[in-house]
Formats: C-alpha cells, structure tokens, sequence
C-alpha cells in the first residue's frame, strides 16, 4: 500500500510516500518514512499521530491512500492561555473594551 506521512515545521512541511504492506499500521507508516526521511532525531513514539486530521492510535490499521500525521507537542495548552488572558481581561484579539 502507499501511504503519504506529513510532518509540518514552523518554516516548512516535510511530506514522504511510503510503501507498507496490507495490516500496517499508522506507526509502522511514521517509523518506515522517518527511517528513509531527513529527520532522523524524531521519535514517532513521542509523538501524537493523525490520519487526515484526525488523533489515532498508534496500532491503528492502514488502508492503501492515507495520510498519516505526525504532530510537533504543543507549546502551550490554548485552554490555559485563554484562561490566563481571561482572567488579565484580554481575548486572543487583544483588548476587551
């Protein structure tokens, strides 16, 4: 099967066309392209996995076509940054008036 594995960066997004075979599963799909790929200090096991958009397990099975997503950590909780504005009397647009 062909899979496409997507991982974007802050100046760039990294894209590679694996071929698994039938039974693979999203893990095996991030691990095959980062093995053949330029990021070779990425983890998949650290990170949050997607198929179009969507978070998915890890042993989650492949169908020939997907999209698998490997998603860079948050660097802050956006529920807690809009708590913090909040509470200071800010929105995410700025001044509350």
């Amino acid at each position: 099967m062909k899979i496409e594995v997507a991982y974007a960066l802050p100046e760039r997004q990294w894209l590679a066309v694996v071929e698994v075979a039938d039974g693979a599963t999203v893990m095996d799909a991030a691990r095959s392209a980062l093995a053949a790929g330029d990021l070779p200090a990425l983890d998949p096991g650290d990170c949050v996995l997607g198929v179009w958009g969507r978070k998915v397990a890890p042993e989650r099975v492949l169908s020939d076509g997907e999209r698998v997503e490997i998603y860079r950590p948050l660097k802050a909780d956006p529920k807690e940054v809009r708590r913090a504005l909040a509470a200071a009397g800010k929105t995410m647009g700025g001044e509350r008036r």
